[in-house]
């Protein structure tokens, strides 16, 4: 992408913001229930997501409650109506019984973070 294409992209972005118009989350589910796994276990969870907004997505970054949560999302924008993925790992290393964690996603939508979670819990 050149320069020009860049600089066209984040005028028009910056535009349909200041009208008013957002991309928007549309999950199949938020929360994912693990079954019951021993400890050391690491887990993988893919989320699938479609933007219902009425312009390009853009996702910024995610935080998360500890290093044992990792999340991987798609870098380039993500058009309205397109279908995308968020892959979300948790190390269940040191951890024993219920484990909750939530991870905030950072993106041009009206509702900011916007969070997804995993429920596991972890037997030793």
């Amino acid at each position: 992408m050149t320069i020009k294409a860049i600089a066209a992209f984040i005028m028009i972005l910056n535009s349909a913001i200041v009208l008013g118009q957002y991309a928007e989350f549309s999950f199949d589910e938020r929360i994912h229930k693990f079954e019951e796994v021993h400890e050391g276990t690491q887990l993988e969870h893919v989320f699938t997501f479609e933007n219902k907004g009425d312009v390009p997505m853009v996702i910024s970054k995610y935080e998360v409650e500890c290093d044992c949560t990792k999340a991987i999302y798609p870098k380039a924008p993500i058009m309205p109506g397109e279908r995308e993925e968020v892959t979300v790992t948790f190390d269940t290393k040191g951890k024993l019984g219920w484990q909750y964690r939530k991870i905030l996603l950072y993106a041009n939508t009206k509702k900011t973070p916007y969070w997804i979670e995993i429920r596991v819990k972890v037997n030793n």
